[in-house]
């Protein structure tokens, strides 16, 4: 694994109930992986969340790692910027459920709470 810079301080921040659940997906995976966070061009409201599991392999030394106990999330130093101080949140509503994504640095966020604008 090559070096990455270890944060201290959440600039991505888990609720217990979203750690849990990664916690399970990945689980299912039956690989230690850990989760890359970012953003894209795109969305009803300008930008995109991305999410999605990785080989811890692939973290490098532009990237921003924040642990949770063994657990990395992995952000892209670009992403970080629109991303710092996210709350990603887990529901089991029926309806409205899935990953929830709180963004500081969001003005504006569309209907589907996948996408937002700055």
């Amino acid at each position: 694994m090559t070096q990455a810079t270890q944060t201290q301080s959440k600039g991505i921040q888990l609720t217990e109930t979203a750690l849990n659940h990664v916690l399970m997906l990945r689980e299912q995976q039956g690989k230690d992986l850990c989760l890359r966070v970012g953003v894209r061009q795109g969305g009803c409201s300008g930008m995109s969340y991305l999410m999605d599991f990785e080989d811890i392999s692939q973290i490098n030394e532009k990237d921003e790692v924040f642990d949770y106990e063994g657990f990395k999330i992995v952000c892209d130093r670009k992403s970080i910027l629109y991303l710092y101080g996210l709350v990603l949140d887990y529901s089991n509503a029926m309806i409205g459920g899935g990953f929830q994504f709180t963004n500081p640095n969001a003005n504006q966020t569309c209907g589907c709470g996948k996408s937002f604008g700055v």
